[in-house]
């Protein structure tokens, strides 16, 4: 409950007891430990903190228009995939995350993905999902946005949340609770078998949550998109033309973000959660 606490959401007592640290717990086993925990209540159907009630409606609000505003945005995902593959043949891995996989999204949100890829093309990936992001982002330039998702072209709704290299899996740097809820609530679309790859190279994951070991993958591509341009013309040495590249653009977002903390603050939140992993933040990176 305090992983989903940080991210502001709420569940069911069914869904949360499937995504319970040690393993599933029965929905019955749930609304017990809910009535016997003094921080902990049940309003609405939802399991909520006690601390969070303030934001009750909020909280609400997303867990409601979940359903309906994620149907669309699924299959958009998927096409948007299907091209991004198409157009990066070192993607070898891709998951919905955020709001989109774990719950609560709203269609002001965007859609985070988090992607494994060849050594050495971090931040070629991370220009390639914003440029066709953006490119993408142009078809959809009514969709409501907040300001998170507000950009000056078009709306942000494609983007990259954590991008890690092949050699930064085997084994992960980070194998606690909180790495191991984002495998846990993250939805694979395309390379099942490299995110399982991930799973059995790190076994300590599988303390905090067994359930990853039997996940489904019901949003799966199939059959899986095929890369249509070679290799060859994504050479590891280009890479760091686009970290530059790519470093210059994410601050020229943070900057028109300036006057709005709660923006910003949202950005820092995530970046925490992500280290060691995230991108920009050291000359090396």
């Amino acid at each position: 409950m305090a992983l989903l606490r940080r991210r502001g959401y709420a569940l069911t007592p069914d869904v949360l007891g499937a995504l319970c640290v040690g393993g599933s717990m029965r929905e019955d086993d749930v609304r017990w430990a809910v009535a016997s925990a003094g921080d902990l209540t049940l309003v609405h159907d939802l399991v909520v903190a006690r601390e969070g009630i303030p934001r009750l409606d909020e909280i609400r609000a997303r867990a409601a228009g979940h359903e309906s505003a994620a149907s669309a945005y699924i299959g958009m995902t998927q096409s948007f995939v299907r091209t991004l593959v198409a157009c990066a043949p070192f993607i070898r891995s891709v998951w919905i995350a955020g709001s989109l996989a774990s719950g609560g999204f709203r269609d002001t949100d965007d859609v985070d993905l988090n992607l494994v890829v060849d050594d050495g093309h971090r931040h070629l990936a991370y220009v390639a999902v914003n440029t066709l992001g953006m490119l993408h982002a142009l078809q959809h330039r009514s969709k409501p946005v907040d300001d998170l998702t507000r950009r000056p072209i078009a709306p942000r709704l494609m983007t990259a949340n954590l991008i890690l290299e092949r050699r930064q899996t085997r084994p992960l740097d980070r194998v606690d609770a909180g790495m191991a809820f984002e495998l846990m609530v993250s939805e694979p679309v395309y390379g099942l078998d490299v995110y399982r790859e991930i799973v059995e190279a790190n076994p300590a994951l599988l303390e905090h949550f067994p359930q990853l070991s039997r996940r489904p993958a019901p949003f799966l591509i199939e059959p899986a998109p095929r890369a249509r341009l070679p290799r060859w013309l994504f050479p590891a040495w280009a890479d760091g033309a686009a970290r530059a590249l790519g470093g210059a653009a994410w601050r020229y977002m943070q900057w028109t973000r300036r006057h709005r903390p709660e923006a910003l603050a949202r950005v820092a939140f995530v970046r925490e959660t992500m280290r060691p992993y995230t991108l920009f933040d050291t000359a090396g990176d």
